[in-house]
């Protein structure tokens, strides 16, 4: 006969039900997440996506795709590199404000003096620089941030607050298109806003919604095996993990090789010329109606059906189909149906693809270490896609190349999600 404590015992990390909130409850917490992740995604769609390729472009406009493709590779191995290393240092933080919130705040203020240095920089190297600060310390937000869900967040509601932090997370990246694109004519002054309002958020987060203290764990001592281990989930040991961890990769990867290109594809392959960043806009606001209504529904449905699998399945190959249409399509009307397909798929992807990491991670004192290397998983792909994006756009002489790529890792990543076993 199975009693109750074995059950408790039998359940992965990531199931067991946390401490309730220290103040309030859980949906003060479920309605904060949207501005904290927002206020960090939006530098995120906002920077790469529109104000660096025009601040790149306006310093060497005749090497824009292969400077573009430097600076982005090196920046993304170093937030590659950071959010494991910021997750592993929050897990041993040991304060009455507990694991997160200091990192959180800290990385942020430093995150905002980097980007002031981009406003202020006139040439590649200076831009790459900052760039490269403004990554690493921005992870040291977004790492410990994606440890509330573990931390917090009682199993039940995992599905709805997943969904609602995708609901930040890409009203964040597609909204900082269209505020990017606003910019377009004052960068240093975006780099300015984007500062203030990612240190503003963030400090009002941690204000709002207080952690437990952390003072009471257990302190691990630091070894250099454990150092290197953050990098290194054994697939064998935890094959459920390694599964969701392929399958965000291919998926970003498939997505990134064309969307870090967005600006150029604009411009040169689907023609709008000069006019593609005031048309950007446009087509974020047609992904975010997209976003929205699939997050919206498929976050909840998850929780009431106990079901996450079929949601991430169908989300990546939703976004894989939807690789076809400006493939075939490269006209205005092909990028804004792009732009909503895509948008439909994202946001099913992002509503519950949180909540299945969160069922598979492989240890309870880990959480944000574990989330760290789960997010190599989508810093990985922005790190690697530019520069084989521009190698293949070099090579093949256009970005038509891009599509049946993005397409064939988008589709492989909706298959990986069926191998994993501890989740429905």
């Amino acid at each position: 006969m199975t009693t109750t404590s074995d059950t408790a015992s039998a359940l992965p990390p990531g199931a067991e039900e946390p401490l309730p909130p220290v103040k309030g409850t859980i949906r003060r917490l479920l309605a904060w997440i949207i501005p904290a992740n927002l206020s960090i995604f939006i530098i995120w769609g906002a920077v790469p996506g529109i104000l660096l390729p025009l601040q790149i472009a306006g310093v060497d406009p005749a090497n824009k795709v292969a400077n573009l493709a430097v600076v982005a590779t090196v920046s993304s191995f170093a937030a590659m590199v950071a959010q494991p290393i910021a997750g592993l240092i929050s897990d041993r933080t040991r304060s009455r404000f507990g694991r997160r919130a200091q990192w959180m705040i800290g990385g942020t203020i430093i995150g905002g003096l980097a980007l002031i240095g981009m406003a202020a920089a006139n040439g590649v190297v200076q831009i790459g620089i900052a760039w490269v600060i403004v990554q690493v310390a921005y992870n040291f937000t977004q790492g410990p941030l994606s440890a509330i869900l573990p931390d917090r967040v009682p199993h039940a509601a995992r599905g709805t607050f997943s969904a609602l932090s995708g609901v930040g997370v890409m009203v964040g990246a597609i909204g900082g298109q269209v505020v990017g694109s606003l910019f377009a004519s004052n960068i240093p002054g975006g780099y300015l806003f984007f500062a203030g309002l990612a240190v503003v958020v963030i400090t009002l987060f941690v204000v709002f919604n207080p952690d437990h203290s952390s003072k009471q764990l257990e302190r691990e001592p630091f070894s250099l095996g454990v150092f290197l281990h953050t990098f290194w989930v054994n697939p064998i040991k935890h094959p459920d993990f390694f599964w969701a961890f392929l399958g965000r990769l291919l998926l970003y990867t498939g997505y990134f090789a064309v969307t870090g290109y967005q600006l150029y594809i604009l411009q040169d392959y689907i023609g709008l010329g000069k006019g593609a960043a005031s048309a950007i806009p446009l087509f974020g606001v047609v992904s975010l109606v997209g976003i929205l209504v699939a997050t919206l529904v498929s976050g909840p449905l998850s929780d009431k059906l106990g079901r996450r699998k079929i949601f991430v399945f169908a989300s990546s190959a939703l976004v894989g189909l939807s690789l076809i249409i400006p493939m075939v399509s490269p006209t205005f009307i092909g990028w804004l149906l792009f732009s909503f397909v895509s948008g439909v798929g994202f946001g099913c992807f992002q509503a519950v693809d949180q909540a299945l990491m969160s069922e598979v991670l492989p240890s309870a004192s880990s959480f944000a270490k574990d989330l760290g290397v789960v997010n190599i998983a989508a810093t990985l792909p922005q790190m690697l896609a530019p520069g084989v994006a521009g190698f293949v756009i070099l090579t093949f002489g256009g970005y038509i190349a891009l599509f049946p790529i993005g397409i064939v890792l988008a589709v492989l990543g909706a298959f990986a999600v069926w191998f994993i076993k501890a989740a429905r």
